[in-house]
């Protein structure tokens, strides 16, 4: 299997015997969308408390949508369903905040209908469906109640994303700002930029040849500083960088850091690969040194 094309936090549902009602099982999982070594997409959901796929369903181009329940009053179950048989696989979104619910139905639905597609991430507070976001008054990982799917929604009003991170915000700074709580979850996509990358590589052109062995073997030139820049600044680069990211944040890629010589752990989050790095570097230093201080 390659990297993960998307990743998701994501449980699943399943349909009450004789019914139209579906209930959602609390068992914490992620849908992940990847292209197989057999050439085909693979919609996979991966058990994140056994860290087993325990679902591996191959797709064919156009042949599998991705849907909202629209009679779900709980509002973020979704159906997996077919054109060529009338196989149905529910899913109910995991993510506290509902607010890229839509970015990953969009994303997972251009890859069905075209594998080899680029998916498209959007910027930080860009939502065109922010007037039907969904209710955050569930706790993280917090299953919808049963037979949810077909009740009657409540008209009481329900917090918006912006107003609970208000309040977030509030709460934060009552407590003196000593907390993470208000602090957004750092992003490799703002950390991976040009500006950031393009000095790097002029203040050390020993990156330029220690890159190259890891871009593609077409490229059309020699190893330079501006070769480098172009790719870093493509939409191609950026797309990669959001999907790994993305994958990390569902804490799946542990045996994928491995190969980077990164601990397991460095896999489970951001804030993990990013400190993983940083340790890695600094005992890097600190063996330069010695190796400096055994030959004087």
């Amino acid at each position: 299997m390659t990297e993960p094309r998307i990743a998701f936090k994501a449980g699943r549902c399943f349909r009450r015997e004789g019914t139209s009602f579906v209930d959602a099982s609390p068992t914490k999982g992620a849908i992940i969308l990847q292209n197989g070594e057999d050439g085909l997409l693979h919609f996979m959901w991966k058990n994140r408390q056994t860290n087993n796929v325990e679902e591996d369903l191959i797709l064919f181009p156009s042949d599998a949508v991705f849907q909202k329940v629209e009679q779900s009053a709980w509002g973020r179950t979704y159906i997996l369903k077919f054109a060529s048989s009338n196989q149905r696989h529910f899913f109910w979104m995991q993510d506290a905040d509902p607010s890229r619910d839509a970015e990953f139905v969009s994303n997972v639905n251009r890859l069905l209908d075209d594998p080899q597609t680029i998916p498209i991430w959007w910027a930080p507070g860009y939502n065109p469906g922010h007037d039907a976001q969904a209710s955050t008054s569930s706790a993280p990982d917090a299953a919808p109640t049963a037979g949810s799917s077909q009740a009657a929604s409540s008209q009481a009003h329900q917090p918006t994303a912006q107003e609970l991170a208000q309040l977030q915000s509030i709460i934060a700074s009552m407590s003196g700002g000593s907390g993470q709580q208000g602090i957004p979850e750092m992003s490799l996509v703002d950390i991976l930029t040009p500006a950031n990358l393009a000095p790097l590589f002029s203040e050390h052109p020993e990156l330029v040849r220690a890159l190259f062995p890891y871009l593609p073997p077409d490229l059309p030139t020699h190893p330079t500083e501006e070769t480098l820049r172009q790719i870093v600044s493509s939409p191609q680069f950026r797309a990669a960088v959001r999907n790994f990211d993305q994958a990390l944040r569902t804490g799946l890629l542990g045996g994928l850091v491995r190969g980077l010589g990164l601990p397991e752990e460095a896999g489970t989050s951001i804030e993990a690969f990013l400190r993983a790095i940083q340790e890695q570097a600094r005992v890097a230093d600190g063996d330069s040194e010695g190796d400096r201080m055994d030959t004087d």
